[in-house]
């Protein structure tokens, strides 16, 4: 379907908007972008009809942090990677986690290189800026996230990023990761406590980059001068953290308690226990959370055991949960996409498919000025899910990116 000349009419459905969701509602798509959202069921000349059949209608679902899917892996070398041409990371492989998320309901993701050589991050930068000239792939990759190398090497804080690459930030270093990505790193994860910190956070606003506090062991104090330098995002909050930590001075209390700071969780049900989700949610609210899922590679894949590169066994159960064989609680990493987290969140905070939503839509959407797309109003680009929820999982059954259909169930 060909959103540059196709009047669409989707109707029938249970349409998901700010304001509520309107039942035996329709979405208006021309050119590729939203004209009206309405009740019932008006008569549009000349448009396609697609009958929602009862299911809802929503925005789709944006993932600041992906780190890879089906097999391919942004950033990692090795066994990890199974792409065409090895362990090299090639734009195909960019189309394939593309195409692949679009299944899980995601139009709009980041894709996220972790802490690694600068070689091999600015041999991957480049080839990210590359697929870029995809037409089909810009649509859905807005920028990039640099998760670290700029973060903390105690281990725990540390989580699975290598100690050999993790260092303090030389701002002429990071200009040459920039460049490489076409200019397009949009988010970046750093530690408060780093040498450097404050100033490389001031640098990285000044070129309208969204600075997230991640991998880190700030104490208070560090953590309100990051805020105050223009920090405005926690990465993944209760996670890439030790397992011991003072129960008063900790890096948890401090971003929670500050009104300034948005956070990221996941909540895929196995990262987070679901009090800790509920007290998260509780305390920052609806407007200051943003749900992501931190897939890996693994993600996309059956059930199954796998090899990874040292050799050792991990598995990925028919839940999704990803971890070392044998071991009870060893994550190995997430396997569980976006609409797992709109499900658990709900499940577990009482929440509400709107505000559910929105934690995965509006709020990233207004965090990068994505002023395009991440809500259902005239205007926006038509970026759609429709889905149905059977026993508490959300079910992708179509989704639209620019008005054009791209993945469908029924085909």
């Amino acid at each position: 379907m060909d959103a540059e000349n196709t009047l669409i009419k989707i109707f029938n459905g249970q349409i998901v908007t700010p304001n509520g969701i309107i039942k035996n509602g329709c979405v208006i798509v021309r050119n590729g972008f939203i004209e009206t959202v309405a009740e019932g069921n008006p008569e549009v000349n000349g448009a396609v009809e697609i009958d929602a059949m009862g299911q809802y209608v929503a925005p789709g679902l944006i993932d600041i942090q992906v780190n890879g899917y089906d097999s391919v892996s942004f950033c990692l070398e090795g066994a990890e990677n199974t792409s065409a041409s090895g362990n090299e990371l090639t734009v195909s492989d960019v189309k394939k986690v593309t195409e692949g998320l679009w299944k899980e309901g995601v139009t709009t993701y980041f894709p996220t290189l972790t802490t690694n050589s600068q070689e091999l991050l600015l041999k991957n930068f480049s080839i990210l800026s590359k697929a870029m000239n995809d037409v089909s792939i810009r649509g859905s990759i807005p920028g990039f996230h640099l998760e670290g190398p700029y973060i903390s090497v105690i281990d725990g804080y540390r989580g699975a990023h290598p100690l050999d690459h993790v260092r303090t930030p030389v701002w002429n270093e990071f200009l040459d990761l920039y460049k490489a990505a076409g200019e397009k790193i949009i988010l970046i994860t750093v530690a408060p406590e780093i040498e450097g910190a404050f100033e490389f956070i001031r640098k990285c606003r000044s070129l309208g980059i969204v600075v997230s506090l991640g991998h880190h062991n700030g104490t208070a104090e560090q953590i309100k001068l990051a805020i105050d330098n223009g920090a405005g995002l926690a990465t993944h909050l209760g996670n890439g953290c030790a397992n011991n930590v003072n129960r008063h001075h900790n890096p948890i209390w401090p971003q929670l308690a500050d009104n300034r700071l948005m956070i990221s969780f996941i909540a895929d049900g196995f990262h987070l226990p679901p009090e800790m989700l509920q007290v998260f949610y509780k305390t920052k609210g609806v407007e200051n959370i943003i749900i992501t899922s931190d897939i890996t590679s693994y993600a996309g894949l059956p059930a199954g055991t796998y090899k990874i590169k040292n050799g050792q066994s991990i598995e990925k159960t028919v839940d999704g949960n990803l971890c070392f064989s044998g071991q009870v609680g060893g994550l190995y990493g997430s396997a569980s996409s976006l609409p797992k987290g709109v499900s658990h969140i709900m499940k577990v905070t009482e929440c509400g498919l709107l505000n559910a939503i929105q934690m995965t839509t509006i709020n990233p959407a207004r965090l990068h000025n994505l002023n395009d797309r991440g809500i259902l109003e005239a205007g926006k680009r038509a970026d759609l899910i429709l889905f149905a929820i059977e026993n508490d999982q959300l079910l992708i059954n179509k989704t639209m990116v620019a008005g054009k259909v791209v993945y469908s169930i029924d085909e």
